[in-house]
């Protein structure tokens, strides 16, 4: 069985393009088949994977629009195991294009039913709770939410709990929330831990073990076309990633039995 994972949080700049591509790199280094989808209109996700905007076609905005599903949209990376369907600034217009669609909300669910020889897919969602993101969930068996250790973390995060909840009440009953992910956690600072502190406490064991670090080597691997594993697999922010692909794993094995 494909077991589908939304990263997703309204809020920008929290992780979520960082921790889709190495999350997706790191559980296709344990042998598992993955597909990234690049949800958001940016292409972030396709940029940071190597794809140059040349290899960008069919792209997901096409498969939405006409409401179908073409194999050739699924492409090789440089990883092995790890394939994407591509997403660039055309995508942006789907939310338009959604909304004059039938059961607009089970368009990506549509598509991603055509997908079935992976272990696990992993959907880079924008950051808003626009159509895109909506579909994504409405696709997903659960979601992982990055959050980034900082003050204003915790503001916002219970609206995208709620809506969620109606996603899970109105189109999709199966969806769960995977785990809450620290994100960019600098152990130096106090306030980071307090945040952490916080977190644990309103979550409990809904957030990760693994938290990820401030790291250089992860905000430097994008320029470069390649995951941070790939880019500097010793350095501390792969090391967490690994580590979090391990706790996914884990908790599917426990989940299964």
């Amino acid at each position: 069985m494909t077991k589908i994972i939304s990263i997703a949080n309204q809020k920008g700049g929290v992780g979520k393009t960082t921790t889709s591509i190495n999350l997706a790199t790191s559980l296709s280094a344990v042998n598992k088949r993955v597909l990234l989808v690049d949800a958001d209109p940016q292409g972030n996700a396709s940029t940071g994977l190597g794809l140059s905007y040349s290899d960008r076609n069919p792209n997901l905005y096409d498969l939405i629009v006409n409401e179908t599903f073409y194999q050739n949209a699924i492409k090789n990376t440089l990883v092995p195991g790890l394939d994407i369907i591509t997403a660039n600034t055309n995508l942006a217009a789907s939310e338009i294009e959604l909304a004059n669609i039938k059961k607009r909300e089970f368009v990506i669910a549509k598509i991603l039913s055509k997908t079935n020889s992976y272990d696990f897919v992993i959907i880079d969602c924008p950051p808003a709770l626009g159509l895109l993101t909506i579909n994504s969930l409405v696709a997903s068996n659960s979601v992982i939410v990055p959050l980034q250790s900082e003050f204003f973390a915790l503001e916002g995060i219970s609206s995208l709990i709620d809506s969620i909840h109606l996603i899970k009440e109105n189109f999709n009953p199966q969806l769960v929330i995977e785990g809450i992910l620290l994100t960019m956690v600098d152990k130096r600072n106090s306030l980071s831990s307090l945040v952490e502190k916080d977190v644990r406490e309103h979550f409990g064991d809904t957030v990760y073990k693994t938290t990820i670090p401030r790291n250089v080597k992860i905000s430097e691997a994008p320029s470069h076309g390649k995951p941070a594993i790939l880019y500097d697999v010793n350095c501390s922010g792969s090391m967490a990633y690994i580590g979090l692909a391990r706790e996914i794993i884990n908790k599917q094995g426990a989940t299964n039995e």
